[in-house]
């Protein structure tokens, strides 16, 4: 017996469940983030839960200052079934992740300067 088979969803779904535009979802698709999505008899995409997840890893990357290239080299190796790849893309996401924290550290210190000048400006009015 087998089960039911996978939800599809149309892209106005997809991009209600992810967040990106379906501009983005086009371009991803386009450069190679988004491979092998499907299409319906009327040839209109269609994404599946696993493309959705594969968006959310997209999103955070994104969202975290990764490269568009290294963005698709990371995508070009988690399709590849060589175990070899592995060790890439750990090494990427260990650079990705270096870079992330030293942003981190920067934003804090740059905070930190802000809220002196809050309090700095608060000192002077108050009476």
């Amino acid at each position: 017996m087998t089960g039911a088979p996978t939800p599809l969803l149309t892209p106005a779904e997809t991009v209600e469940r992810s967040g990106f535009s379906l501009d983005t979802l086009r371009y991803y698709e386009r450069i190679g983030l988004l491979a092998g999505v499907g299409r319906a008899a009327s040839g209109h995409r269609r994404f599946t839960e696993g493309d959705l997840q594969w968006l959310g890893v997209l999103r955070c990357l994104r969202d975290t200052g990764m490269p568009i290239a290294d963005m698709r080299r990371y995508a070009e190796l988690a399709r590849s079934d060589d175990p070899s790849s592995v060790q890439e893309r750990l090494d990427l996401l260990e650079r990705h992740q270096g870079a992330v924290r030293e942003r981190i550290a920067l934003l804090q210190a740059q905070e930190g300067h802000l809220a002196e000048k809050i309090g700095h400006y608060r000192t002077l009015l108050e009476p």
